[in-house]
């Protein structure tokens, strides 16, 4: 399965943001580069990257846009993230210190082989960094010395609890772990992830259910990417797939979409083609927006917690998210658009919102529809266990996700 293969090869946003850019390459996205005139032509696709983790790639149509469909989605995870000063040393226990990055379900990372993951910056440069071989791991305290942890649950100390063994010698530290598998002299700075090492795989009785690490929101971005892929060449209509670091911990970064980053693009390609500067402002006002992110799925273990009429079921489509304190972007209006497409191909839809005393999470949606004033519809998979190291969806939905994305990006007319 294709998709496997992609969340195989993404353990971190940066290694997704090289996957996703060697896959524009390959259909023939031509790469541009910020500091560089980009000099655009009518009906050709192109892809610009941002610090090796924001990518974005847009198709031209033949004529002068008149109207733009964004995908956006993100390509974080919540991680362990590591200590810029990492080593610990005690009773020739070898260990990492590290601090929590977004919202991860932390007993999850117990008791199970971890991989350093990102990029480290040396004396030749930037390199990115999966030591798939070389595993550490975060060993739970045993029950006989805990007996009260079926009542009062598992409490985990951000700061004590989390700090990964590299090994039991007393010599192993990090900056020598690393020089095992690479060649420099001097590591000046690192952004280093630990990430499970156990490969996604599907699962159930019929093999309908998809398990694996980072399907939030690698579930979403697979499906933007392979829509601007496959779609076609419009006569007005500009498409635009953005894929957004950070949103896991607030979107406010270069990188993330909270920066002026989609102006900017869009500004850019009105200078590329040669049109005014009031372009990028009627473009705006007639386009569209898909924040695609995964939302919860109805766990039949925990049925309290979720709205009885407003729960998606994992294999019943593709969810739309509502929520009353703008949570979500979605509205009457950007739902009603993709309704109708999704009605036209037969496509299965429901509509999602969480219980009233329980808040829900938020996405890049809300963020960019503030920021560009386009209006915005957040969609994406329902999902369960979300922000543990094995979430779930199912395989219908993803492939209900693809041809939706597909179909809009086709199809869609303001």
């Amino acid at each position: 399965m294709k998709f496997l293969d992609f969340l195989t090869k993404c353990p971190t946003a940066w290694h997704a943001a090289k996957e996703i850019g060697e896959q524009l390459k390959k259909s023939g996205f031509h790469p541009l580069l910020e500091k560089d005139a980009w000099k655009l032509e009518s009906g050709k696709s192109y892809f610009v990257e941002r610090e090796g983790a924001l990518i974005a790639a847009f198709r031209l149509p033949k004529k002068a846009p008149m109207s733009a469909i964004l995908l956006a989605s993100h390509t974080d995870s919540p991680a362990l993230k590591v200590k810029p000063e990492p080593d610990i040393l005690t009773k020739e226990i070898a260990q990492i210190g590290t601090e929590v990055y977004g919202g991860p379900l932390l007993h999850s990372w117990f008791d199970r082989d971890l991989a350093l993951a990102g990029v480290i910056e040396t004396e030749s440069g930037s390199h990115l960094v999966f030591l798939e071989d070389s595993p550490v791991v975060i060993p739970q305290l045993a029950i006989h010395l805990d007996r009260s942890i079926h009542e009062k649950g598992i409490l985990v100390h951000k700061q004590d609890h989390l700090k990964a063994v590299l090994g039991i010698k007393g010599s192993e530290t990090l900056e020598k772990l690393l020089k095992k598998h690479l060649s420099f002299k001097t590591l000046y700075a690192f952004d280093l992830l630990l990430v499970p090492t156990e490969k996604p795989s599907l699962v159930g009785s019929q093999k309908e259910i998809i398990a694996g690490y980072r399907l939030d929101n690698l579930s979403s971005a697979y499906p933007c990417l392979e829509a601007i892929l496959q779609g076609q060449v419009r006569d007005t209509t500009l498409q635009v797939a953005l894929f957004w670091d950070h949103e896991e911990i607030g979107s406010v970064s270069s990188t993330g979409a909270g920066s002026l980053f989609v102006d900017q693009l869009l500004d850019r390609i009105g200078i590329g083609l040669g049109e005014s500067r009031e372009f990028v402002h009627r473009l705006k006002a007639s386009s569209l927006i898909l924040s695609t992110d995964v939302g919860h799925a109805w766990n039949p273990n925990f049925a309290d917690k979720y709205d009885p009429q407003n729960s998606p079921l994992l294999g019943g489509g593709v969810m739309f998210k509502f929520n009353a304190g703008r949570k979500y972007a979605s509205d009457a209006a950007s739902a009603a658009c993709l309704y109708k497409i999704a009605a036209k191909h037969n496509l299965k839809i429901q509509k999602a919102a969480n219980r009233s005393d329980i808040p829900s999470g938020s996405t890049v949606g809300p963020i960019m529809s503030a920021n560009t004033g386009i209006p915005t519809l957040d969609l994406g998979l329902p999902l369960w266990a979300m922000h543990s190291t094995r979430e779930m969806i199912a395989t219908s939905d993803l492939k209900d996700l693809e041809t939706l994305l597909l179909k809009t990006c086709n199809e869609w007319v303001p």
